[in-house]
């Protein structure tokens, strides 16, 4: 089971970063062209949020479930271990929480361009947290 949870772990991770993507790409190009804020535009941040949850939430079971969470936590001196054993939860959860305010900032905006400026702003800083703290070296020997 817990090699189930961490290859959705990470299978999931591409889709959560590409609505991610997405939802700030769609933010920055409707705050620069002043356009009103629709329903396809709530749904593109919502399923990003969406999206970003669901790899916490499967993130935080598989930290808890992982070999490799508890016997790297004694190790703080090992980069490698360091990342994955404290700094990658840590900032992830800073990064959701981005994300969740940025979304609910959003929702209290009056126009449109508050709208995508307050998701361009929270979620942009969400995923350059999360792309900071993902663990190149493990993504990439699979």
């Amino acid at each position: 089971m817990y090699d189930f949870i961490q290859k959705f772990h990470s299978g999931w991770a591409y889709l959560a970063l590409l609505l991610l993507v997405f939802a700030v790409i769609n933010s920055f190009m409707g705050m620069s062209s002043k356009k009103e804020f629709t329903a396809k535009d709530r749904k593109i941040a919502l399923f990003g949020l969406i999206g970003a949850h669901i790899q916490l939430l499967v993130g935080l079971f598989l930290y808890f479930v992982s070999p490799l969470g508890h016997a790297l936590l004694g190790e703080m001196k090992d980069a490698a271990a360091r990342l994955t054993s404290l700094e990658h939860p840590l900032i992830n959860i800073i990064a959701i929480v981005l994300i969740t305010i940025g979304w609910s900032k959003h929702k209290k905006a009056d126009n449109g361009t508050a709208k995508f400026k307050s998701i361009a702003i929270f979620y942009g800083l969400g995923l350059l947290l999360i792309l900071s703290r993902i663990p190149w070296s493990l993504w990439f020997a699979k």
